[in-house]
This record gives structure tokens, sequence and C-alpha cells, in this order.
């Protein structure tokens, strides 16, 4: 929270003058007020478990999880035997020109797998649920993020409207001094139109701000399809106590995502490996000889010849998609860790930022409002010197609050990316 200076009492009470005269008089309140209910104001964690536990995708993580179970069962089985029949001497010329000479051969054919075919198979499989799992977990991060600027959006709806509040308090308070010197002669009249259009302008101004606060809540409560009639802590988009952020070296979902496809992609050259080697088919069968009224077993094996085709392609195939991941997530590493870098110092000049507009900027303005009021009250100064000073004061403000909202979107990011509402992600993933 930044300091408070003596300089932003008088601001307070202002403020809180504006909001008492917005709600008596009928005739400067164009639109709803930006209200707020009465029941416990909404936290980021509490906006992030409501729109988590509403994730529509939960069900189809939950149709993939299945899907690769089933893969590692379907994995898991043998070859299928075969039952073959066949008949020689069926029909022919000269002595086989009758059936009397036929024979039937009934076999049995199984096939056996060798170099460990159905483990790596298996290994593949099962490394390929860690993979559904890690996709769907940054999904929801990424889901989450957008969760927290949205909320980032409400916080800084809610301190525009108090802008364009103490704005209009300001415009007000300048037009009805402008009207008493006007009806006194003391100033022209294009004085009092000035300043009737400033205070059209400040209407204006707070029915807009008023709008987009609306509009905010509602894309926040979208997420999990809820109302909008809720509150947020007003302290909260003022806090700038938390600038740094997690080291690069925590292990994010991004990066156990890249771990988990480098060892499917080692599963994978497991799995051309073992196709590298032939497999055995042996048979047992029974024949019949019609002509002799005999029968006689039969056993044969056959294997095919590795001569041609030793799937040594699809094995260097494999080899270099593993050298791509392992080359994309070092990659990833340093590209994260200057984005981190780049955010900390960021979040840092803004907090400091805000907190010399609070110590030296707002301060001055507000004492140079006040100055050249009283100035303009003695006759020493003109209307364009009031405005010039009031608008100086109102773009101090709008630009703390511009500045805050990007501190709070950088840490969106830099939640996003050292994985801090992770636990929360795989939590509401569990069944």
């Amino acid at each position: 929270m930044p300091p408070t200076s003596p300089g932003r009492a008088p601001a307070r009470r202002l403020a809180a003058y504006a909001r008492a005269l917005i709600m008596s008089t009928a005739l400067i309140v164009a639109t709803p007020a930006f209200t707020q209910t009465s029941s416990a104001p909404l936290s980021l964690d509490e906006a992030l478990r409501r729109t988590l536990s509403a994730d529509p995708s939960l069900a189809g993580v939950k149709a993939r999880l299945d899907a690769s179970k089933a893969n590692v069962r379907q994995a898991n089985v043998r070859p299928n035997p075969s039952l073959g029949m066949e008949v020689e001497n069926f029909t022919g010329s000269g002595p086989f020109s009758t059936l009397g000479r036929t024979e039937a051969t009934l076999s049995y054919q199984q096939t056996y797998e060798r170099g460990g075919k159905r483990q790596a198979r298996t290994a593949l499989a099962q490394r390929e649920i860690g993979l559904v799992e890690a996709r769907a977990q940054i999904r929801r991060l990424d889901l989450a993020k957008a969760v927290q600027l949205a909320f980032v959006d409400v916080l800084a709806a809610q301190a525009e409207v108090a802008v364009a509040e103490e704005r209009l308090a300001v415009a007000l308070r300048a037009e009805r001094e402008v009207s008493r010197r006007v009806a006194g002669a003391r100033d022209p009249l294009f004085a009092g139109a000035r300043a009737e259009a400033e205070l059209a302008q400040a209407r204006v101004s707070l029915d807009r701000a008023q709008t987009n606060g609306r509009d905010a809540r509602a894309a926040l409560a979208a997420y999990w399809s809820g109302s909008a009639e809720f509150s947020v802590p007003e302290d909260l988009f003022e806090d700038t106590r938390r600038s740094g952020g997690a080291t690069a070296a925590v292990d994010t979902p991004d990066l156990k995502l890249l771990a988990v496809e480098q060892d499917v992609a080692t599963a994978r050259i497991a799995v051309e490996q073992s196709r590298a080697v032939q497999d055995p088919t042996v048979s047992l069968g029974v024949r019949h000889l019609q002509d002799e009224g005999a029968v006689a077993l039969v056993v044969g094996a056959s294997i095919p010849l590795g001569r041609y085709d030793t799937n040594r392609g699809a094995i260097d195939r494999a080899r270099a998609e593993r050298a791509v991941i392992a080359a994309d997530l070092g990659a990833f590493q340093i590209e994260r860790e200057r984005e981190i870098a780049r955010l900390i110092a960021r979040r840092a000049a803004a907090a400091a930022e805000v907190k010399r507009t609070d110590a030296e900027v707002l301060p001055n303005a507000e004492r140079a409002v006040t100055l050249v009021r009283d100035g303009f009250n003695r006759g020493g100064f003109s209307y364009l010197d009031v405005i010039a000073a009031q608008r100086a004061l109102i773009d101090a403000r709008t630009r703390r609050v511009e500045i805050l909202k990007s501190f709070h979107q950088d840490g969106a990011a830099l939640d996003r990316l050292t994985g801090a509402h992770a636990m929360l992600a795989r939590t509401e993933l569990q069944p």
C-alpha cells in the first residue's frame, strides 16, 4: 500500500463530498451508479475457483484421460493367433481329377514379438497419459490468466469511477463559483458557458466510467456464468507490495510439459528400435490324407528377413524429434527467464512511479488547484487557469490508475510464467 501523503486528505474529503452530492442531486446523475452488493468482496482466488470449477473443458479432459488409459490397455495385449485351413489336391487332371487324393490341413499360427515390442508400446502409452494431463494443466493456467486480467479490469474500472466522481465534484464546484462571478458581472458570459461545458463533460466521463465498470464485472462473471452483482476489495488495486516474483528456476507446468514431451520422444525411440527386430511365426497343424485315410502332424515356422527394411529411417526420425524437443526446452528456459526479469523490472518501476506520484505529483497538483482557485476568487487568475490546474490534477490521477493497471496486468503475466496458480488448477482438475 503506497504511503499516505498529507496532501491527499483534502482529496479524500473532496471525493466523499462528490459521492454524497451525486447521490443527492438528480440532475447530475444520468445513469445508475456503479453499485456494489453488501456481500463479502470477491477475491481473486475465489474468482479463479469459480471459473475452474465451471470450466466446460473438464469433460473433454476426462474423456482424453480415459482414451489414454484405454490405449495403455490396448498396447499391452499380445498379437492374436490365427487359424488356417488349407486343402491340397482338391481337383486337377489324371489321378487328381477326383477328390480321392485330397489333403486338408488345419493349422494354428501364433506370432511371437521380440525386441520388447509390447513393453515399449506400453511405456509409450503410459507416458502419453502424462502428456494429456500436462496439456490440460497448461490450458487451465491460460484460463486462470484470462480471469486474472478480467479481475484487474474490474479493479481498474472501480478506480476510474472514483477519479470520474472527483472530476465531477471539482467541475461542479467550479461551475458554481463561475456562475456567481458571471452573475456579479465579474467574469464574461463565455466563462460561464465554458464551465457548463466542463461540467457536462465530467458527467459524460462518469457515465462512461460507470458503464465500463458494469461491463467489466459482467465480463468477469461470464467465466463462471454467474451474476455480476458482486464487489471487489477496494484496497487490492492500491497494493504494490508484491512487485517482485518467483524465481525462474521454479518447475512450472510449461517446463513439465516439455519434459513430458521429451519422455514421450524417448519412449517412441524405443518403440521404433523394437520394430527393427523381426518377429517369428510358429504354426502347428493337423493334416488329413484322404487316400490313406490317415492324419499327420504338421509343424512350421517363419521369420521375415531383415534385408531391406530395418526401420532405420523411423529410428533416426524419432531421435531427431527428441533432439528438437530438447532444443525447444533449452530455448524456452532462456526466454522464460528473460521475460520474468523484464516483468519484474517493469513492476518495480511501476511501483516506484506510483510511490513518487503519491509523494510528489499529487500533493503539488492538489496544492496548485487550491492556490489557483483562491486566486481566481480574488480576481488574480482567469477561469482558464483554473481549468488547466484541475486538468493537471485529473490527468495525474488518471495516469496513476493506468500505471496501477499495467502493474497488475504484468503481475498476471508473471503469475502465468511462474505457475503461481498451478496448485489451484491441479486441485480442480482432480475428479
